[in-house]
């Protein structure tokens, strides 16, 4: 059993974004790990594993327009069905 069941990847495009302030927002308020957030100040992409991708939507939603969203049940891709 995976400790994080969700493979959450986004883009959020917006200004004056910050790799380190998002990276120190998710490390201070999610629980998860394999945390990416790279890019620049107009474009990050983000991947996390979480059990709760609902709350990274929601915080990037707040940062710019969030799209490209792809959520990966990881629990079920290791039991050889479609994630």
């Amino acid at each position: 059993m995976l400790e994080y069941r969700y493979d959450t990847q986004l883009l959020i495009e917006g200004k004056d974004l910050s790799e380190d302030a998002i990276n120190d927002y998710f490390q201070n308020n999610f629980k998860g790990d394999c945390l990416l957030a790279v890019g620049d100040s107009d474009l990050i992409k983000i991947h996390f594993h979480t059990n709760e991708p609902w709350q990274v939507l929601e915080y990037c939603s707040t940062l710019g327009e969030i799209y490209d969203i792809v959520i990966e049940d990881m629990d079920r891709q290791s039991r050889g069905l479609k994630g």
